[in-house]
């Protein structure tokens, strides 16, 4: 996994969250995504999957039991999106 797969998932998560006041080197790649770390929620984690499926063919179902794995941070999505992506 790449460190721009990384920076490629910042400014598509800034970009496609409409995230205000935030570049991408202000977020950390092991930062959590959810909770404490950039406080996003459960709308923006099926936001990120509509976005994970247009721009790299990868499919994230809502019932799959590793999204606690796969949301961790940035660094654990970039690691998913380069494992299963088609595109």
């Amino acid at each position: 996994m790449s460190d721009d797969l990384i920076g490629q998932l910042k400014t598509m998560l800034i970009e496609g969250l409409r995230l205000e006041d935030i570049v991408p080197d202000d977020l950390s790649a092991d930062a959590a995504l959810f909770g404490g770390g950039l406080g996003l929620d459960s709308i923006d984690a099926l936001e990120i999957g509509v976005m994970l499926d247009r721009q790299f063919g990868v499919k994230i179902t809502s019932g799959d039991e590793r999204n606690n794995q796969i949301f961790a941070s940035l660094r654990s999505l970039a690691d998913f999106v380069a494992e299963n992506r088609t595109r």
